[in-house]
């Protein structure tokens, strides 16, 4: 059995994260679900978990489940964590440029340099590739960093001129990295879907969503400030499949 929370999980997190799956575990147990006893973290955590025919809980991103996951997983619900101007449950991305940089506008930025996280990326890569597209707009080269944070030192230490951050992950580098502080938000992303809890296809959605709705109320407020969680809300499955996806970096750098 495996169950990994890992899009959210930087070593500040993981203690809590550990007591909010402790929380879901047992209350799996008492509803006669089996569970395992831990979090799977590392590179299995990812995508050997999204395909894994025992996997009872993960986290996926937008991207991934629209593009590869929705026909083969279970969708359990999606985690709110009050982001401003967004609905329950969505999320958006910010766009990051240095704070010394004297461009204040998007618009100003078109022939930049991104630096994005990863390929499959909902808010490193889809949303700032349908921003631009929305404006007419187009970088001048794009560069994969791996990370969110990664995205970040590349724009601080001047490898690239912007980068589009997960809105909840940029709340928790400006709390726990001060690199952040050498960067700005210049503008923001329309919100799409949040980044939904998923399980192996068979595992009981309304079950599981009353087992973790009951897990964030009885997690400690102080986890609950830590994680950012507010509760578990549904987002049909059709919602995430309507959010364009953009041409894959390699084609878009083609064309540049």
């Amino acid at each position: 059995m495996i169950a990994s929370l890992g899009m959210y999980d930087p070593p500040p997190l993981q203690a809590a994260n550990d007591r909010y799956w402790v929380l879901i575990r047992d209350g799996m147990r008492s509803a006669g679900l089996t569970a395992p006893d831990a979090l799977t973290r590392g590179p299995d955590a990812y995508w050997p978990a999204w395909h894994a025919p025992d996997l009872v809980l993960s986290q996926t991103c937008g991207l991934p489940y629209r593009a590869r996951l929705h026909d083969k997983v279970t969708l359990i619900g999606t985690p709110d964590f009050g982001l401003p101007d967004c609905p329950a449950g969505y999320y958006r991305s910010v766009l990051v440029a240095r704070r010394d940089d004297p461009r204040t506008t998007l618009a100003q930025y078109a022939g930049g340099r991104l630096a994005y996280s990863e390929d499959l990326s909902q808010s490193g890569w889809a949303a700032p590739c349908n921003r631009m597209a929305a404006s007419g707009l187009r970088w001048s080269s794009l560069q994969r960093s791996g990370a969110h944070s990664a995205s970040c030192r590349a724009v601080a230490d001047g490898e690239a001129d912007i980068a589009a951050i997960d809105a909840l992950t940029w709340v928790l580098l400006c709390r726990h990295d001060p690199m952040t502080q050498r960067l700005r938000v210049i503008d923001t992303t329309t919100p799409t879907p949040g980044l939904p809890y998923i399980a192996a296809l068979g595992m009981d959605a309304d079950l599981m969503f009353a087992v973790i709705a009951a897990a964030i109320d009885r997690l400690s407020p102080q986890d609950r400030d830590l994680l950012h969680l507010r509760g578990i809300v549904r987002i049909p499955t059709a919602d995430y499949l309507a959010v364009p996806i953009p041409p894959a970096p390699e084609a878009l750098a083609a064309a540049l």
